[in-house]
């Protein structure tokens, strides 16, 4: 391949297929919406990066340094079908010069294997894309050491695109993401408890573009608040960071404590997911929200039976999306894995099961109805006006306002110990002992460690290292760690 004859790297990114059947007003306002997305997310990677939008599709020319981070984003980002990348070719006016830059280009790919040309043609020119295909075919077989021509079971695809005179020459294709750009269907207010449900109910809604906003109701105290935080800052990032979302965080202990005072204890369950129910919808009527999103799935415990789902959704008169209610939890669990929540989910406590004993699996509408008198809704009142709300990119300034981890920008050799807490399996090299430690393994592994050393966390942006100090902090009353934030 001869990339190293161009500057840029082109991404020619085709839409999803529901966009394309819209009515003209809808798909213009929705590939708009796309382009502005692509701006928000793309733009500060690399100034010199350029956006072009079509009717049918969207093209990002970036530069070759930053070519890793923008593929990245753009297999992300909601909307988009295909990401293909491709090398493009200015003033390529004759077929002549056409078929001889495609040999030279995949020469190389195709040694010793059977390829077949694909081409695409737009604008005004003395041959068709048939033509194309059969010139460039002969020729390219005829200049280069490939085995031979198979139209029908080719090892290699040679996909070519020709606009007026720009040649473009398809190096790879990528599945996208799929569903809307987010911003074109509303916004919702997730119930997130940061398990494996709450996480790819939240990430599906996101992905069929729409504005994620996230709601805990704490139960466990200011380290689950924490890692709940983590998994909501890692879906914004990952999926949705073309749109500032709020994380509004409900105290909900004494929420509880009114529960064991008035409930009876087989409708304990159904009453808490009823009182989250009716703290979000008045959270969502201040913020403008029409629907709230839940992990539920129908049967999954004794709560999510049908007619109990039927008693949750008495209290509100929100719209409530349950987008896994026909999933199971293998499946849920492989979707989990695939977007990469599996490990927060794996690591997070549940507290909604604490409540259920002798849990009713087919409750009453009357019976619910009488449980439901007997709660003192002063106190879900109260926790609905102390809850507190902050927009999911401030999440670790908040934190850290509140509770500084000391930032380390320069190693001492002599003091530090790096602890490289990311996923993948490469780890940073620096002029200190340096440990890898997976995020998901800190808890356990953390304790291990001698404690007269002094850790450093390390992840590739600072807010999931920042965001594990102070969990660790908070959790386990660990004092010997910072968070090391090279310039």
């Amino acid at each position: 391949m001869q990339e190293t004859t161009v500057k840029t790297q082109k991404f020619i990114l085709k839409l999803f297929p529901e966009i394309m059947v819209k009515g003209s007003s809808a798909k213009k306002q929705m590939v708009a919406q796309l382009y502005q997305n692509l701006q928000t997310l793309l733009k500060p990677l690399n100034e010199r990066l350029a956006i072009k939008k079509f009717s049918d599709k969207i093209e990002v020319v970036t530069p070759i340094e930053t070519v890793d981070k923008v593929r990245e984003v753009l297999l992300n980002t909601p909307g988009i079908e295909q990401v293909l990348e491709a090398l493009q070719f200015d003033k390529m006016e004759t077929l002549e010069e056409i078929k001889a830059k495609v040999a030279e280009t995949v020469a190389d790919e195709i040694t010793d294997k059977t390829f077949v040309v694909r081409a695409k043609r737009t604008g005004s020119h003395p041959f068709n894309s048939s033509e194309m295909e059969r010139v460039i075919g002969g020729y390219t077989l005829a200049h280069t050491d490939a085995k031979g021509v198979d139209l029908h079971n080719p090892e290699v695809t040679v996909r070519i695109e020709l606009i007026n005179n720009q040649l473009n020459i398809i190096t790879q294709r990528h599945e996208g993401l799929s569903g809307f750009p987010i911003g074109t269907q509303g916004a919702i207010l997730s119930l997130m408890s940061g398990g494996f449900d709450s996480t790819v109910a939240s990430y599906l809604t996101m992905k069929r573009g729409i504005k994620t906003h996230f709601i805990f109701f704490n139960l466990g105290g200011i380290a689950h608040e924490i890692g709940v935080k983590q998994v909501a800052w890692y879906l914004w990032n990952k999926f949705g960071a073309s749109h500032r979302v709020k994380f509004v965080s409900v105290p909900f202990e004494d929420v509880v404590a009114e529960i064991f005072r008035s409930t009876h204890e087989s409708y304990m369950g159904v009453t808490l997911k009823r009182l989250m129910l009716m703290a979000a919808e008045k959270i969502a009527d201040e913020m403008e929200i029409d629907a709230l999103v839940t992990g539920e799935s129908v049967a999954q415990v004794s709560s999510q039976t049908l007619r109990n789902l039927a008693l949750i959704d008495q209290s509100t008169d929100k719209l409530v999306l349950r987008p896994l209610a026909t999933v199971n939890k293998p499946e849920i669990i492989r979707i989990a894995t695939q977007i990469g929540t599996r490990r927060f989910a794996e690591n997070m406590p549940e507290y909604c099961g604490v409540i259920s004993k002798n849990p009713i699996t087919h409750g009453s509408f009357r019976r619910m109805e009488k449980e439901a008198k007997r709660f003192d809704y002063e106190v879900l009142n109260r926790a609905v006006e102390v809850s507190k709300s902050i927009y999911v990119d401030e999440i670790v300034e908040d934190i850290t306002e509140h509770a500084p981890i000391e930032i380390v920008k320069e190693l001492d050799p002599d003091r530090h110990i790096v602890i490289d807490i990311r996923a993948e399996e490469n780890s940073i090299e620096t002029e200190c002992e340096t440990l890898k430690i997976p995020f998901y393994r800190l808890k356990s592994e953390f304790k291990k460690l001698p404690k007269e050393k002094e850790y450093l966390l390390y992840c590739d942006k600072g807010v999931m290292s920042q965001l594990h100090a102070q969990y660790l902090k908070d959790a386990e009353g660990v004092e010997n760690l910072k968070v090391y934030r090279p310039d």
